[in-house]
């Protein structure tokens, strides 16, 4: 682990949601960016819950570096998680896998549609 350091503000419970979410300040003077993984990991022990229910998106770095910004979800569950979460995300998390279908596939199922 870094010597990053986490901030959040702007917490707000969505229980409509089954989640918290909270704008995150993540300061690391003298580093590169911190990873999404690392971030997962300390927002999960700061919040008492396990990374695989945390997701982090959004990240921006202030010019001249230091300090990111970004947004961060914490879903009560991991079903709660999969059930609202858009796929891309999921996807990111090895929690969705996408039907890998060709062109020529998505043609002729596309013209097949037409003609019905």
């Amino acid at each position: 682990m870094s010597t990053a350091t986490i901030r959040t503000r702007r917490y707000m419970s969505n229980r409509l949601l089954c989640r918290k979410q909270m704008v995150c300040d993540v300061l690391h003077p003298g580093l590169a960016s911190v990873s999404k993984k690392e971030i997962r990991e300390k927002l999960a022990v700061m919040y008492k819950t396990t990374p695989d229910v945390v997701f982090v998106f959004g990240f921006r770095t202030n010019f001249g570096g230091g300090k990111s910004t970004g947004f961060a979800l914490i879903y009560d569950t991991l079903d709660h998680a999969k059930k609202f979460e858009p796929k891309h995300r999921l996807g990111r998390h090895g929690l969705y896998e996408k039907k890998k279908m060709t062109r020529k596939q998505r043609k002729e199922r596309k013209n097949r549609m037409k003609k019905e």
